[in-house]
């Protein structure tokens, strides 16, 4: 049994080897990009910080979901950031599973390239959205009467670029349209929807997309409109933006290795023109081997000797054991 788990062990820290290996040449090739992603995703957080310095505290607009859904409450508001907590985890999790199993199906740096840039073009469009005009926010600390409904002006630059992180994020107001919380949902779940492979996990994520929209609502984070916008607005920006992006090697296929560089990429262009030419050669040298035949007639000539000398050999050595001829 040690036996067994020291040999599995160590194929699977080979395979976390080699992957590791080709993941890290395309982030070389992909680093900037991954990079402006990742920078934008600060840029999206200091926009919603500046427009809490704008906010203004006022009586909750009528709203359709807040008459459907009964009021969660402050004790129960959790729920809604627990959902998200589950979706986001969970998916960066799978989004590094080829790393250990065998079903790889993408490369993990060109998948978070393109969820990267779902997510920009998403939260670039929010941006545009929630300071073209402020809505007074529907959350608990965005009331009127809460001390952290309204900033003060800040007393330097610094406070305003540090963004108060984590409280300033999660106590945000006036970043209402369209919902944060449901671009990540949704970009997370049309990603899987596309790249994973299990269909009773795609329903499921679906139902939680769904689930994600209803306690945002019932926790009064945002408002209906908020979340529906999000649903159309995110789905269109990835259909439209995914048409345009090349697709990404399918690893299903058998090719564990992705070329990286010009030569190896050359060199697999250069087999696929060859490859009809060498495996119609090796079907014919397969056939003459199992009607007993090779390739070469030179060879063929020579085993001919050979085999006629032997018969005469044997002769010879019969001969001298019986001299009478008997």
């Amino acid at each position: 049994m040690s036996i067994y788990i020291a040999r599995e062990a160590t194929k699977l820290w080979r395979k976390v080897g080699a992957e590791t290996t080709v993941e890290l040449q395309l982030l070389f090739e992909n680093w900037r990009l991954l990079l402006a992603g990742l920078v934008f995703q600060y840029v999206h957080g200091l926009a919603a910080r500046g427009v809490h310095y704008l906010h203004r505290p006022g009586p909750i607009l009528q709203d359709l979901g807040f008459m459907a859904l009964p009021e969660l409450g402050k004790d129960k508001s959790y729920l809604s950031e627990t959902v998200f907590t589950s979706i986001f985890l969970t998916f960066v999790l799978w989004s590094f599973h080829p790393f250990i199993y065998h079903s790889k199906r993408f490369y993990t740096v060109l998948l978070w390239r393109r969820v990267l840039a779902f997510l920009v073009a998403s939260q670039f469009l929010r941006i545009i959205t929630f300071y073209s005009t402020q809505l007074p926010g529907p959350n608990y600390h965005c009331r009127e009467g809460s001390k952290l409904a309204t900033l003060p002006p800040p007393n330097n630059v610094l406070e305003v670029l540090l963004i108060n992180f984590p409280r300033g994020i999660l106590f945000g107001c006036g970043d209402l349209i369209f919902s944060s919380h449901m671009i990540f949902t949704l970009v997370f779940v049309r990603t899987y929807h596309k790249y994973g492979s299990k269909r009773l996990i795609k329903l499921f994520a679906w139902l939680m997309a769904i689930m994600q929209s209803l306690l945002i609502i019932a926790s009064r984070k945002h408002y209906s409109v908020d979340v529906v916008v999000a649903w159309y607005t995110v789905n269109l920006v990835v259909f439209f933006i995914d048409k345009n992006l090349p697709e990404m090697p399918d690893r299903t296929s058998g090719s564990s290795l992705l070329p990286v560089s010009a030569k190896d990429k050359d060199d697999r262009s250069e087999e696929e023109v060859h490859k009809p030419e060498k495996d119609s050669k090796l079907k014919e040298e397969l056939h003459k081997l199992l009607n007993g035949n090779t390739v070469d007639s030179t060879d063929r000539r020579q085993r001919g000797q050979m085999n006629g000398k032997l018969g005469e050999d044997m002769n010879h050595a019969l001969n001298d054991a019986n001299p009478n001829g008997t």
